[in-house]
């Protein structure tokens, strides 16, 4: 299973976890692990190219995502608002494979 949380102060996301492996297919396709790491992977990636590489810190490792933000502004949040969206959708659509840990 994928467990993920979303740490917040004062209301902003200021980090992201991301740890397990959804076992919903085969190693190389399963669906639900893919959409996961693409959402993770774009995310940080559209930090990084959007100029805010000084700003975050992020470390991917084989079934293990951290992202931690030490300066944020209103398209930093944006992002991570959607990238919550999206892995609270796939929960809602996959829940024996993806659960929210809803630290705050």
């Amino acid at each position: 299973m994928i467990k993920f949380t979303f740490k917040k102060d004062h209301g902003l996301i200021n980090k992201v976890s991301v740890k397990g492996h959804a076992l919903f297919g085969d190693y190389g396709s399963d669906i639900v692990c893919a959409s996961v790491s693409t959402a993770l992977i774009v995310t940080a990636n559209a930090m990084e190219t959007l100029g805010y590489k000084d700003q975050f810190f992020a470390k991917v490792e084989e079934g293990n995502f951290e992202l931690e933000v030490y300066q944020s502004d209103s398209i930093i949040q944006g992002l991570l608002s959607n990238l919550e969206y999206t892995l609270n959708e796939l929960e809602a659509q996959y829940k024996p494979y993806i659960k929210n840990q809803k630290e705050g």
